[in-house]
């Protein structure tokens, strides 16, 4: 039952994972981050509060984000193919997994920016740094490690979104558990797909900690 054709197979569904894994989380903090930055900047305690923005961004926020991913997949189908030209497959399932990715990410950097010391950035502004210079040199540099620590928490998380995604056609090892484990009943390839995913949450996790302690370790 393992020949060469079953290797391979895991091969390319591995591929295929880190695939969307990796585009989505980038694609994400491309728009997360922004995001996150502008909910700190514009929360009560920030550094240019604006009640009316931080309440649009708080609640399209926790829209999306109280929206199951599967649901949301669907929900976004018509999108998915207006930009890919079908809604299955890796690279189209890129596109709900960046989308339920935005709103998780804004949140994670929007926790992290407000663990900087507010002492920091008032002698900041005591020193006449902008607005742009605050958010870019003080809340960013300082919250770096705890920036970096939540992308490894974000990236394995949409790792686990694209495995779900294998229930409607996307691809990757998700779909291989589902097509072999669960409707062909090959209990041996349901089980190597999960021990390969928790081994890439692992290793993600282990480099998010490495990189994390190194510049932890620069700061001190």
């Amino acid at each position: 039952m393992w020949d060469k054709a079953v290797i391979m197979m895991i091969i390319e569904g591995i591929g295929e994972t880190l695939y969307m894994t990796l585009i989505s989380t980038l694609l994400g903090y491309v728009f997360g981050l922004p995001l996150g930055v502008l909910l700190t900047v514009t929360d009560k305690d920030g550094i240019r509060p604006n009640a009316a923005v931080y309440k649009v961004l708080d609640t399209i926020s926790n829209i999306f984000r109280s929206i199951p991913f599967l649901i949301l997949l669907i929900l976004i189908q018509p999108m998915t193919r207006a930009i890919v030209g079908r809604s299955y497959g890796s690279t189209a399932m890129i596109v709900p997994l960046t989308v339920a990715a935005i709103p998780y990410i804004a949140r994670m950097v929007e926790s992290s920016l407000k663990e900087v010391d507010h002492g920091v950035i008032e002698a900041a502004q005591s020193m006449g740094a902008s607005n742009m210079e605050i958010v870019l040199k003080v809340l960013i540099t300082e919250a770096r490690t705890s920036l970096i620590v939540n992308a490894t928490i974000v990236t394995g998380t949409i790792l686990g979104y694209s495995a779900m995604a294998g229930t409607v056609g996307a691809g990757g090892l998700g779909d291989i558990a589902i097509r072999y484990g669960y409707y062909r009943y090959q209990a041996d390839i349901m089980v190597v797909t999960v021990v390969i995913l928790v081994l890439l949450v692992q290793i993600m996790q282990g480099i998010g900690m490495m990189l994390s302690r190194r510049f932890d370790r620069r700061r001190a």
